[in-house]
């Protein structure tokens, strides 16, 4: 199935570069003085970027170690990066030349304008690939909570998600940087809300000793993503899988990270006290369900102050906003990443998630959701604004 869905996307977009570029060749030879040169740089780079397009569409995904899926990850990356821009050059022009189909001439600054945006363009994918997605951005929410004890009011909590380790390949330095700065901000909590790795957990092996630093008076607690439990890798057998999850596990333990699994942890103030609810994976399709809110805190309508931790916000949309049986205050997930893209407040995610970025409540704010966009990429290595995200989360109780 992965193979077909491989071939067809693979002559969808050669035939798709043939067009884009039979057409750049044509107006640079009736439109060039001196055409020639031109139209042999446009014709070999034709053929070197689908030499690329092949190469990163054949590299296999689902098999290999991490340094075969980084070779696809920057093959596919490095051709977007420059048949997006021509695309949009291309629709550009095409809309300059609907006049000449009325016997009236080409508007060429709409040509021009189309050149612009296809050189900005290509600059700021590349800007989001070398300099915006190591640019961590502090998030400082306060959240105010109904019947938050007075021994909890002001308490901090760090957040971050989507670390996706495996992008880095073995440079720890991005990820030491990450783990100073959420040191710094001196929080009592921090919990990470799922995505350690891609594919395997041996992409963690580089960054245990890194994430092991992190510390907070009340710890790191952190939950399972879907890419966490090796559903994006084919494995030779059932056993070799298990095998990869208590490796999972026993990483946790060794950088001392207390891993939720379906559990509850207690954080205590004296006589008072707030659950910390870690659920694994429970999302929308296509990722299966691993978590059970029940099985993780069996009476969610009790009158304890309770935070839950679950990877993809579409659990708080499904069963937890409007739910009066479940009195959970406060929900932090990730996921969504906000597609890696955010300019001026607007993300494609809108366009998949209803809670994709930020605070959401349902009515009376009796359950509320902050959703953090993670701290790495995945599929491209690129974040065009969504800058990498560190939310400090203060509590406060609702008076």
């Amino acid at each position: 199935r992965h193979m077909r869905v491989s071939l067809f996307l693979l002559l969808t977009l050669l035939v798709i570069n043939l067009a884009v570029d039979w057409y750049i060749n044509r107006q640079v030879t009736h439109r060039c003085r001196r055409p020639q040169p031109w139209g042999r740089v446009e014709l070999w780079s034709a053929i070197l970027f689908s030499l690329v397009l092949i190469a990163g569409i054949i590299t296999p995904a689902r098999e290999g170690n991490n340094d075969i899926l980084l070779a696809k990850m920057w093959l596919i990356f490095i051709y977007g990066s420059v048949y997006i821009p021509k695309v949009v050059g291309v629709i550009f022009d095409l809309i300059a030349s609907v006049p000449r189909l009325f016997g009236h001439k080409r508007i060429k600054p709409v040509t021009i304008a189309g050149l612009v945006t296809a050189i900005i363009l290509f600059g700021a994918i590349w800007w989001g690939a070398a300099i915006n997605r190591f640019a961590i951005d502090d998030k400082e929410v306060e959240i105010e909570l109904t019947d938050l004890p007075e021994t909890f009011d002001g308490y901090r909590i760090a957040q971050f998600s989507d670390l996706h380790v495996g992008t880095y390949g073995n440079d720890t330095s991005y990820v030491s940087r990450l783990v100073d700065h959420i040191n710094s901000l001196d929080p009592d909590l921090i919990v990470f809300t799922g995505d350690i790795v891609n594919r395997k957990t041996d992409e963690i092996t580089p960054f245990v000793e890194v994430l092991g630093r992190l510390h907070a008076p009340d710890g790191v607690i952190a939950i399972l993503g879907n890419h966490d439990y090796g559903d994006y890798m084919t494995w030779p057998s059932d056993e070799a899988k298990r095998e990869n999850m208590q490796m999972l596990y026993d990483t946790y333990d060794t950088a001392g990270i207390n891993l939720l699994l379906n559990q509850t942890e207690w954080i205590r103030r004296g006589n008072d006290s707030i659950a910390i609810i870690g659920v694994e994976n429970i999302g929308d399709p296509p990722f299966p369900i691993y978590g059970s809110l029940s099985k993780a805190y069996p009476i969610p309508g009790d009158s304890t102050t309770k935070i839950l931790l679950s990877h993809n916000p579409a659990h708080w949309v499904d069963s937890i906003s409007g739910n009066d049986k479940a009195r959970i205050q406060l929900t932090l997930a990730g996921h969504t990443h906000a597609m890696q893209i955010e300019m001026f407040g607007i993300s494609p995610a809108a366009l998949r998630y209803k809670t994709w970025g930020g605070l959401y409540a349902d009515s009376h704010e009796r359950h509320q959701l902050y959703v953090n966009i993670g701290a790495g990429t995945v599929g491209m290595p690129m974040r065009l604004g969504a800058t990498p995200e560190v939310t400090l989360l203060t509590l406060r109780r609702r008076r």
